[in-house]
């Protein structure tokens, strides 16, 4: 239970709520309300399908390419301790989205699934920490209770986007940036333990 709430906390920072609240309310400005509202539901629904496929069948997906789950963790460490010390600057992670992406989307008909979905919420680290989270946790039962936390998150997703304007209203800029900071703060502390645990299993010397 405890490894299972430490992945639910981290689900939720590394999907960066608060970050992906802004980047929609940013992309959606123009948009009517109810295309905002059908968007928010449309992306929030893509990350939940997105996690619960990478649930169920991504240790088999790493199986196929060779790659041992040490190996993921010490690569997932680095890639969500990058995440983290960019959200400490309350920067969105260049991985997550680059200015090229956020043009296009802009003049996309439907930001939902591309970036909003994937890569902006479910990105590398989301996919990498649930990977490890099924490695940790192989049964089906398990795997279900992964599954019910992947879901939650998406719906939390859901409601922060569904609510962008007036949150990022009532938080303003200086309170976006405050959560954001503290969830980086969360974040890289995850992410040191991650690589520390990886580097032991690769390195058993170090133990």
């Amino acid at each position: 239970m405890e490894h299972l709430v430490t992945f639910a906390v981290a689900m939720l920072t590394i999907t960066n709520p608060v970050g992906a609240l802004a980047i929609f309310a940013g992309m959606t400005a123009d948009r009517s309300d109810s295309d905002k509202k059908q968007s928010a539901y449309k992306a929030a629904f893509a990350v939940a399908i997105i996690l619960l496929i990478v649930t169920w069948v991504g240790k088999y997906v790493l199986e196929m390419f060779g790659i041992t789950p040490p190996g993921l963790e010490v690569a997932g460490g680095v890639i969500i301790a990058l995440m983290g010390l960019s959200m400490l600057h309350s920067k969105t992670s260049e991985m997550s989205q680059n200015k090229a992406e956020g043009e296009a989307a802009k003049a996309s008909p439907s930001i939902a699934v591309v970036p909003m979905a994937m890569p902006i919420i479910a990105g590398p680290g989301g996919i990498t920490t649930v990977i490890l989270a099924t490695h940790k946790f192989p049964s089906i039962e398990d795997k279900l209770l992964v599954s019910a936390i992947c879901a939650g998150v998406a719906a939390i997703i859901w409601l922060c986007l569904y609510f962008a304007a007036p949150i990022s209203r009532l938080l303003g800029v200086a309170g976006m940036n405050i959560v954001m900071r503290i969830m980086g703060i969360v974040l890289t502390v995850i992410a040191f333990q991650m690589l520390a645990a990886g580097l032991k299993k690769l390195l058993p010397g170090l133990a």
